[in-house]
């Protein structure tokens, strides 16, 4: 029998709520509607968190190591070798594996999961029409060799970009896209191939090709209905770099265009993802290949009054994900799981043990049937916020100068868009503090005591 392929369709910054097929009218994605008509997927899937104002960078990681968020070093911005990645254990029981777009966790990482690779861009963010990246170099050393930032005319503005060349004038998800299509078409190897799509968009800075952008008309975009002007609160995160993105107070003309430029830029990017299945196609793997579609974090485009996705609301921590494939069975789950759990479910799904530095749990069973695979989920930010959820109910704690601040309670049955704090009904009391004991449960299930934040952030609760 044939060895399943693999291919990961990764992408920066895309919410759960961003796909036509599930329950949004407004956007177009057809080649991502055909996943979720072709696979299974998980309607309530999530990240953890972040140790990191750069969020992706420890979801990235969670997502190649199967670790959880206090499982890992430097906040994902490097790996231990000791964390076994999931191309290097590939490689291990014989795919050749293949990278390509945004690697935010060091060389030495992408060196040891991937042998094949083209178009590497090593950072957060860049310019889409001119993002820096890197041939694939077998040695693995990444060295930078494009100079300065020519027209950088203050001293102050001088940027080393990383990377060994430009190509001007093409969009990152175009480069990334057909980088992977160009491996797929031109493999010859009897071997199963481990393909890793990573995508820029649709991160800031929003920009598209101008058809995509056509599409939306920014004065008929509904507001979400938990938009605001501002954040009623200090959350320990209003002044990061996201937040700064638009002026306070947020104005609804002003959103209304971040979220036409954010939907043009996902239609965008799903015609680049026709171009990789159409490769698949092509060359006759399609049938043998499994295909996973998902996001690194979501984005508030102001929700809540915020920018970014450093919160535990819904549209920060909810991502979409699917599984499409030889083996997978049609349709949708509910059930509650982590990206951190891709790892340990694509093991199963070809036969190979899982390692036993994962922590995550294979989603096998809720693929196959209605099983759920976890009861509750945990959340973290930094060292000023933490949450859990169980199947209704979400509690989100906050920590600011050094003393809990807030308290939320909402009910995400009768309340998904966060808008209600329960916090203080009296009806509510014994259910707060049973979500509190789950808290302190995850700190210990997760080690989440070993780590400076979460120090920080429970010495101020207590």
């Amino acid at each position: 029998m044939t060895q399943k392929n693999i291919v990961i369709l990764f992408t920066d910054d895309q919410r759960f709520d961003t796909i036509q097929a599930l329950n949004n009218p407004v956007i177009q994605t057809p080649n991502i509607d055909a996943l979720v008509s072709e696979g299974c997927t998980f309607t309530r899937a999530h990240i953890p968190g972040g140790t990191s104002g750069a969020i992706c960078m420890p979801s990235r990681a969670m997502l190649h190591t199967g670790r959880t968020l206090f499982h890992l070093d430097d906040c994902g911005q490097s790996i231990p070798d000791e964390h076994r990645m999931l191309g290097e254990h590939l490689q291990e029981h014989g795919y050749q594996t293949f990278g390509t777009g945004k690697w935010h966790n060091g060389t030495a990482a992408y060196a040891r999961s991937f042998n094949h690779g083209a178009e590497i861009f090593f950072g957060g963010m860049d310019d889409h029409w001119n993002v820096p990246v890197h041939n694939y170099d077998p040695s693995g050393k990444y060295e930078s060799r494009l100079p300065i930032c020519p027209d950088a005319s203050n001293s102050n503005d001088v940027i080393n970009r990383n990377g060994d060349h430009l190509t001007a004038g093409k969009h990152s998800s175009e480069l990334f896209a057909e980088a992977a299509a160009e491996f797929i078409t031109g493999y010859e190897s009897e071997d199963p191939f481990f393909v890793y799509v990573s995508f820029m968009a649709p991160h800031d800075p929003r920009v598209m090709p101008a058809d995509f952008l056509n599409l939306y008309d920014a004065e008929t975009i509904e507001l979400p209905a938990n938009f605001l002007g501002a954040h009623p609160f200090e959350n320990g995160a209003l002044h990061c770099r996201d937040e700064e993105l638009e002026a306070f107070p947020r104005m609804p003309d002003k959103i209304k265009t971040h979220i036409a430029e954010y939907y043009a830029m996902i239609t965008h990017l799903d015609d680049e993802i026709g171009k990789v299945i159409s490769a698949l196609k092509e060359s006759g793997q399609y049938e043998n290949t499994i295909i996973v579609f998902a996001g690194d974090n979501g984005l508030a485009l102001g929700q809540h009054g915020l920018m970014g996705k450093q919160s535990m609301y819904e549209h920060s921590i909810r991502v979409p994900l699917i599984f499409s494939g030889p083996g997978i069975k049609q349709g949708q789950s509910d059930s509650y799981c982590y990206l951190l759990d891709i790892y340990a479910t694509l093991c199963e799904l070809v036969g190979i043990e899982t390692p036993d530095t994962v922590d995550g749990k294979s989603l096998i069973n809720a693929i196959n049937s209605d099983a759920s695979i976890r009861d509750d989920l945990y959340f973290a930010y930094v060292n000023s916020q933490r949450a859990v959820k169980d199947q209704r109910y979400k509690l989100i704690e906050y920590v600011c100068e050094g003393k809990n601040n807030m308290s939320q309670l909402f009910d995400l049955e009768n309340d998904p868009w966060e808008m209600e704090n329960l916090i203080d009904h009296p009806e509510h009391q014994e259910r707060v503090k049973k979500l509190r004991e789950r808290l302190y449960d995850y700190v210990n299930e997760w080690d989440e005591q070993k780590h400076p934040y979460g120090t920080e952030f429970w010495e101020a609760m207590t």
